[in-house]
C-alpha cells in the first residue's frame, strides 16, 4: 500500500502544483488513500519532498536540475523566522505552512542535539538532550538563519 501511495504522490506532483499537505491529503484521498497528517509527513520525508514557493516538488525537480534537496541551511535561510529556546526545547518559527518540510530537514540531518522535532503549520518544537545542547542548536540556527 506504501509503495502504491507513494508512486500516487508523485504522479501528483508531476502533474499539477501541490502547494500543502491538506492539499495533497485531499489528491490522495480523491484518489482512494485515506492517510492522516502523521502518515503523509512520514511520505514526504521518505520521498524527499522539498517544499518552494509554487509547492511540493520531487527532489531533482528543482530549475537547477539537481538530483538533491537543499541543504538545511538553505532550507532554514528560506523559511525560518526566529528560534527561541526553553530550557532543552526550542521552538522554531517558520513561514506559514513549511514547518513540515523544516521539522522533515532537521530530521534528515540527524544532528545528535537533537533528540527529536514535532511540526505544525508555522512551527517546529525540537527536542534536545540538555539546556546546553538546546543552546549550541540554537546559535546553528540563528546563525543559518541569517
Amino acid at each position: 500500500m506504501k509503495q502504491q501511495r507513494h508512486a500516487a504522490i508523485r504522479d501528483l506532483l508531476a502533474k499539477a502544483p501541490v502547494t500543502s499537505q491538506d492539499d495533497l491529503r485531499r489528491k490522495l484521498a480523491e484518489r482512494g488513500f485515506h492517510v492522516t497528517q502523521a502518515t503523509l509527513s512520514r511520505d514526504i520525508h521518505e520521498l524527499r519532498l522539498s517544499k518552494g514557493p509554487s509547492g511540493y516538488a520531487l527532489p531533482g525537480s528543482g530549475e537547477d536540475g539537481a538530483d538533491s534537496l537543499p541543504g538545511i541551511r538553505e532550507v532554514l535561510r528560506s523559511f525560518g523566522l526566529e528560534i527561541r529556546q526553553a530550557k532543552n526545547l526550542l521552538v522554531l518559527i517558520t513561514a506559514t505552512g513549511s514547518a513540515q518540510p523544516v521539522a522533515a530537514g532537521i530530521d534528515y540531518e540527524d544532528w545528535p542535539d537533537v533528540v527529536g522535532t514535532i511540526a505544525g503549520d508555522d512551527t517546529v518544537l525540537l527536542i534536545c538532550p540538555d539546556d546546553a545542547r538546546a543552546q549550541d542548536v540554537k546559535a546553528r540556527i540563528e546563525e543559518y538563519i541569517g
